[in-house]
């Protein structure tokens, strides 16, 4: 994030003031033409997010997906399934593009207040860089591929239904 001015504070709804990111998982829906991201990932935190707030194109908004292919990637963004799992070199590949689109979207949209984070630990390693944002509430749940109980909770006192 280095040279780069930092972004301004959030001043919008709660909803623009909250950001949820999840990891992307193996299973993905059989598909020859792109879906929305939030479609195509079958496994993890993915389908019981898209049934909660899948329906709320505000919500939806809200929501990155962090991808072993792609990087981070809006919930709306268009994929075709892919192979590919994350590992450590990756992650360090992949890390500065992360940063960068994340840094362009707060000082396009302001700094959340809340980062819901779902994401397994390898999958910080792309967010590291958020960890360094000043006014920034993380909440990492540590096991999103078995605890959505624990992701669902925040959503719950967000208010996100």
């Amino acid at each position: 994030m280095s040279g780069m001015a930092a972004p301004a504070v959030q001043v919008g709804s709660a909803t623009q003031r909250r950001l949820v990111i999840v990891c992307c998982c193996a299973k993905k829906a059989d598909t020859l033409v792109p879906i929305p991201a939030l479609d195509l990932y079958q496994e993890g935190p993915v389908p019981q997010l898209r049934a909660r707030v899948g329906h709320r194109p505000d919500l939806r908004s809200r929501i990155r997906v962090l991808s072993a292919e792609h990087g981070i990637v809006g919930a709306d963004t268009p994929l075709l399934p892919y192979d590919r799992p994350l590992d450590m070199d990756r992650a360090v590949v992949l890390r500065p593009a992360v940063t960068r689109a994340l840094w362009r979207e707060m000082h396009v949209n302001g700094v959340p207040e809340e980062v819901l984070v779902a994401v397994e630990p390898l999958y910080l390693v792309l967010l590291a860089d958020l960890l360094a944002v000043p006014g920034v509430r993380i909440r990492w749940i540590t096991d999103p591929m078995a605890d959505w109980s624990a992701t669902e909770s925040v959503l719950k006192e967000w208010g996100w239904q």
